[in-house]
């Protein structure tokens, strides 16, 4: 009788444990067409010939004319061509794109006629150990699904308004091509933007990241004033000297143009280079002041930002920097008609 007793409790038990599980074949239906492949091409004179180099990445709809991308899978591109699941392709641009938090926002050049937009998520309130998916373009392999668990988290840095550059760790299976694609929680809502592995076997090897969503949306689409729009590194005394730049500064990596700082004038960097592990661009402008305040370290940074929230939206900011041998100022406009993002790292 015991042993019948435990075979009914079983039997009573196991459907419900199956019913339970996570229906992913729907959830992949549901939300795949929120889900881009991205193709870019990168232009560059050999010889005297044009050479373009062909890219793949991945991307999401957020809104019915705005992708989520992943900042390198468009650094540098000179055509960037959107595929949707209707094979519908669109011509899309770069209006926003941050690299220590490797996120990219892009304009399609006219809406997609019957979109289906994801939502982002809180991703604060994902939980390691909870499941996710993945779709993408593997390789080039367009609405490909992976799944896997959140399994934990990892701080990078900080974004203007002093917020943490998060990205989540992830055993969901990531390889080339998955970049700039979404990370979805089991209600099918995004909580992060694929990013990078960490490999031995130059294959994946369990561990890939996401920039998580809240990142995502602070750095692209909520960031606001004098100082959004521009990305830079903070250089001390050694690295300074090492560039031939007049002590310790923030070079200049990234501008988007219709910034304030751009539509002041402030010039991004061009030329890859590296020195020891650190990797930036060089040839864009070194701001050594901003409204008076110097830039030496990072903290000198955060009192910038706190002291931009004290400006009303007309008032103008300068900001002193070294360009072509030479310190001049630049004056912006006031800060009421522009809304971005701005990343400062550290060197590493």
């Amino acid at each position: 009788m015991k042993y019948l007793l435990k075979l009914v409790f079983v039997l009573f038990l196991t459907p419900a444990a199956f019913a339970e599980d996570t229906n992913f074949a729907d959830l992949y239906e549901k939300h795949s067409d929120s889900v881009v492949t991205i193709y870019t091409a990168t232009i560059s004179n050999s010889r005297g010939m044009p050479k373009a180099a062909q890219g793949v990445g991945s991307g999401v709809l957020i809104e019915n004319d705005q992708i989520m991308t992943a900042a390198h899978v468009v650094d540098g591109a000179h055509i960037i061509d959107v595929l949707f699941t209707d094979g519908k392709r669109i011509k899309a641009d770069v209006i926003a794109s941050l690299d220590a938090s490797d996120v990219a926002l892009l304009q399609l050049r006219k809406p997609h006629p019957n979109p289906t937009v994801a939502v982002l998520a809180d991703s604060d309130l994902a939980r390691v150990g909870s499941k996710v998916f993945i779709i993408g373009s593997p390789f080039g392999i367009s609405q490909t699904l992976s799944v896997g668990h959140l399994s934990g988290r990892m701080n990078r840095g900080l974004l203007a308004d002093g917020a943490s550059i998060e990205f989540l760790q992830t055993d969901t299976a990531i390889n080339k091509g998955n970049s700039g694609g979404p990370m979805f929680n089991t209600d099918g809502e995004v909580i992060g933007i694929v990013s990078f592995i960490l490999t031995k076997s130059g294959g994946f090897d369990g561990i890939g990241f996401a920039t998580a969503s809240n990142t995502a949306r602070q750095a692209l689409m909520e960031s606001s004033g004098v100082l959004a729009g521009f990305e830079g590194v903070m250089l001390d005394d050694r690295m300074a000297q090492l560039l031939n730049l007049p002590g310790p500064g923030m070079l200049v990596q990234r501008v988007v143009s219709d910034s304030i700082l751009g539509k002041a004038g402030l010039k991004a960097g061009s030329i890859p280079a590296k020195i020891g592990e650190q990797s930036f661009l060089l040839g864009g402008d070194y701001i050594l002041e901003i409204n008076g305040i110097v830039c030496r370290v990072p903290h000198d940074f955060d009192l910038v930002r706190t002291s931009s929230l004290t400006l009303d939206q007309q008032d103008a900011y300068a900001i002193t920097i070294y360009r072509d041998g030479g310190v001049i100022e630049l004056l912006t406009e006031g800060a009421s008609d522009f809304s971005g993002g701005l990343t400062s790292i550290e060197p590493h």
